[in-house]
């Protein structure tokens, strides 16, 4: 994991899912995740044929929108997820496989951030959701 991504995120490893952002504006970014036979998730789910869980897939989104926001905004706090709709899963991710992000910010408004994504590998769909996180200062 990059050193970037710790700045700008406070996940670490084993939960830490973005590698690298692209693109950074004020309507979205573009992150990468490279997912490896050494990720945790993988033991268990399942070891015969390892797939990305779903809602690993939703919450390196997650982390990839609030990584893009950070590297805007400068905003110090943290972002909790509140809220998550229309997700929808349709290829599975295996180890090897690298996914591209594409997030788009809906709205930012004092303490609330709604967005949504879209996760690809190469050209095809995996998973795509929308969600809303509430900022809160560390304490």
């Amino acid at each position: 994991m990059s050193s970037e991504m710790e700045k700008l995120l406070p996940h670490r490893a084993p939960f830490l899912f973005v590698d690298r952002l692209e693109d950074v504006s004020e309507e979205g970014c573009t992150g990468y995740r490279k997912y490896t036979d050494d990720d945790f998730f993988f033991k268990g789910h399942f070891p015969e044929y390892p797939v990305v869980p779903g809602v690993l897939l939703v919450e390196a989104m997650a982390q990839c929108g609030g990584a893009g926001l950070k590297k805007q905004t400068n905003e110090d706090g943290l972002f909790f997820l509140a809220s998550i709709e229309k997700a929808k899963f349709r290829r599975q991710v295996r180890p090897g496989d690298e996914v591209r992000m594409e997030i788009v910010n809906e709205r930012i408004s004092g303490m609330m951030i709604k967005q949504k994504g879209k996760a690809f590998v190469g050209d095809e769909m995996a998973a795509e959701a929308s969600w809303m996180c509430i900022m809160k200062k560390a304490e």
